[in-house]
């Protein structure tokens, strides 16, 4: 099932502890991504379909620098197979002591439309990626090279990243607080729920900067406050 543009932007307008209180909801506890963190502070929100890539521990004989002569190489055929408007999302064990990638292969995914960039492991070229304004995610900056750690072994499969499971297709949601992974089948529903308690939560910030109290507003157990809450949405017209 194809992210819908309208799924898209919603989701652009939303944030992940929303996201992450809607899936709660619904029973699912462990979507979001664990230790991984936006490059950069300024760099944009990131919404996409998961296009995912395993490590698993590099034996030395299999893991040698001329690999990267085989165009098939899981790691660079990734990057060149990862879809415009996707996100490539990089199981690396939660092992930030080798790196995932590098700026030139994040430079690639971006120059060909991708929409950003996870891994639970390190990139090198930190500063590098962080000065390109294109969403990416990981635990730590790291320098050594993939091969001495990791071995890329499969493309689009299902993974976990930092703790969450990844399954190819699934959209993900990235911001300053962190990475958060809707199932496919969901997705609608979430960003339309997520829009409504976004609006809703607008709300309740501008009440309690006016000095209100959060019993009966937060969580909205008081009727009266749903009544001030439709005639806030009709003036704002949210």
């Amino acid at each position: 099932m194809a992210l819908k543009k309208e799924t898209r932007d919603k989701l652009l307008t939303v944030s992940t502890p929303t996201v992450a209180t809607a899936l709660y909801k619904r029973g699912f506890r462990i979507q979001a991504i664990q230790d991984v963190h936006p490059l950069s502070p300024d760099q944009p929100t990131l919404v996409g379909e998961a296009f995912t890539l395993r490590y698993m521990p590099a034996r030395e004989d299999l893991n040698k620098l001329e690999v990267f002569r085989n165009h098939g190489h899981p790691q660079r055929k990734a990057v060149e197979d990862c879809p415009p408007g996707s996100v490539l999302v990089m199981d690396s064990r939660k092992d930030a002591r080798a790196a995932s990638a590098g700026a030139i292969l994040v430079t690639r995914l971006m120059k060909r439309g991708c929409a950003g960039v996870i891994t639970d492991g390190g990139f090198r070229d930190s500063a590098e990626i962080a000065a390109l304004n294109f969403p990416a995610y990981h635990h730590r900056p790291s320098a050594p090279t993939n091969l001495t750690l990791h071995h890329a072994i499969d493309i689009n499969v299902p993974i976990g990243c930092g703790d969450a499971p990844v399954f190819p297709g699934d959209v993900i949601l990235g911001d300053k607080d962190g990475v958060i992974v809707i199932p496919a089948h969901i997705a609608d529903e979430i960003a339309t729920e997520a829009v409504e308690m976004t609006a809703y939560e607008d709300f309740v910030t501008e009440r309690v900067q006016a000095g209100q109290g959060i019993f009966g507003l937060y969580p909205a157990t008081d009727e009266k406050n749903l009544t001030a809450f439709a005639e806030w949405r009709k003036t704002n017209k949210r």
